[in-house]
């Protein structure tokens, strides 16, 4: 509210205060760093006012608010995927707005906007189904399907975003609008893929599929022992039915006593495993892979699905980082090579590559289209690094490196996996097709002429001299 007194401040957030069962917070009150804090530890939105939404209600009157007062605004529900922070504006938090309803006949489930993924998949296990959930129970559902959702069964059932149903969501003008493919196609479309841009999301509704148990878990090897292991993983998947989804991690292990005795002072590599057919068929898929060297780990086997945390154990306590992916058609023996350099002990950042193998069902167009784009890409390739005792700066010239590898392969990059300052500024179009960025850019024109929402990855890229950005992409 720049050119507004301190008293008529003050009073348009009172007003604010009487419409919103929840809380208001403004900076300097007790509860405002708490509002603002999430998961992301190394960026913090620092807004002018904190709306923590009880309900749907809350969230339309947050919006309303902040068009009146030409404030920009944020949406947090758990704060994982934050990279660019709100300076200023409004942050409305949704991580009071929790509840999971499931439809057994349908199978579907409607999930509140601030639900964290672990309740979806507990929810839904009562009915012998599952989510289409990724690696981490603890990001938010809601932020992970609007970004596209590469999950743990993605090669079968393609992104979690291709079976969203429906979507209700409040957009600039104030408006809660439930908005299926039939009501509002266009919007239902650009929500799919894109849809912190468009509004800010109360709840969704999204089909479960008929997973009660699935064959999962990690090979962990030395690299030292077994350096040709990305090689040996790109070739295996060569021959991986659709079932069978997979993903291989390398990582340098300190030698502290955190970390498990037999990865300490190691530079490993993780493969991820989930497939939904049967215990025997499962092995026999994995003994080429097993048949690489010799493994420091191996947990595969039979488990039911609310353990599939436990395929990536990724951390659930609050950290700093900065990441940044490359979707490819291909990646071959040399580039291999190279990534396992460039991520490899002797690199100057400590680096977590991460490499995804797509295809399957992923690479198919669902039969709602939406905006999630490149599907012909046959892998993702992902860099992360934490930031204690690295700069954003290092950390990013170190992303380059690795990623700069991939070029020739490039198709572009997956939204809900960059995080961090410098990553965002890349061209939107990177994320989307260039026909279905022109659409979303009218599109946006459309539903929110002011650029009243401010994400991550804006359609619209805002003036530098703003520098009012934020979103929660979990």
């Amino acid at each position: 509210m720049n050119g507004v007194s301190a008293a008529d401040r003050t009073g348009a957030i009172g007003r604010l205060g009487d419409q919103i069962r929840g809380a208001v917070f403004v900076p300097g009150d007790s509860g405002f760093d708490v509002a603002c804090a999430g998961f992301q530890t190394g960026y913090r939105h620092r807004p002018s006012v904190v709306v923590q939404a009880t309900g749907a209600e809350d969230v339309a009157a947050a919006v309303a608010h902040a068009a009146a007062h030409g404030l920009p605004v944020a949406v947090q529900a758990t704060g994982h995927g934050l990279s660019v922070p709100l300076d200023g504006g409004l942050l409305i938090d949704t991580g009071r707005m929790t509840g999971v309803t499931v439809d057994p006949a349908a199978p579907t489930a409607r999930i509140a906007a601030g639900t964290r993924v672990a309740a979806v998949i507990d929810a839904a296990a009562r009915y012998g189904l599952a989510p289409l959930n990724g690696s981490s129970p603890d990001v938010g559902a809601v932020g992970y399907l609007l970004g596209g959702g590469l999950g743990l069964l993605a090669r079968q059932f393609g992104y979690a975003a291709d079976h969203v149903r429906a979507v209700d969501v409040v957009t600039a003008d104030g408006r809660l609008r439930h908005v299926t493919a039939e009501r509002d196609p266009d919007l239902f479309w650009a929500l799919r893929g894109a849809g912190a841009n468009f509004g800010a999301v109360t709840a969704v509704e999204v089909d479960l599929v008929p997973v009660s148990r699935i064959y999962g878990g990690e090979l962990t090897f030395d690299m030292a022992r077994v350096p040709h292991l990305l090689e040996s993983y790109r070739q295996w998947t060569m021959t991986l039915p659709e079932e069978l989804t997979s993903s291989v991690s390398t990582i340098h292990y300190p030698d502290v006593s955190a970390v498990p005795a037999p990865l300490r002072d190691r530079h490993v590599a993780h493969v991820r495993i989930a497939y939904t057919g049967d215990t025997r068929t499962g092995e026999e898929l994995v003994a080429p892979l097993r048949a690489a060297g010799p493994g420091l780990l191996d947990t595969l086997g039979e488990m039911p699905y609310t353990e599939c945390a436990d395929i990536y154990h990724d951390p659930a306590y609050p950290h700093a980082y900065l990441g940044d992916n490359v979707l490819v058609r291909e990646f071959d023996a040399e580039a291999a090579a190279c990534l396992a350099e460039a991520a490899g002990p002797g690199a100057a950042v400590r680096c977590v590559l991460d490499i995804r193998h797509l295809g399957g069902a992923l690479s198919r167009a669902p039969k709602v289209p939406n905006a999630v784009g490149h599907r012909e890409a046959r892998y993702l390739v992902r860099v992360l690094t934490p930031l204690a005792g690295t700069s954003t700066e290092e950390a990013r010239a170190a992303h380059r490196k690795v990623l700069d590898t991939l070029a020739p392969a490039r198709l572009g990059r997956f939204l809900n996996l960059v995080y961090g300052p410098g990553a965002a500024d890349q061209p939107p179009g990177d994320f989307w097709e260039h026909a279905d960025h022109r659409r979303l850019t009218a599109l946006k024109a459309h539903y929110d002429p002011a650029n009243l929402f401010r994400c991550n990855y804006n359609i619209l890229p805002e003036p530098r001299a703003q520098n009012q950005r934020g979103a929660d992409q979990d």
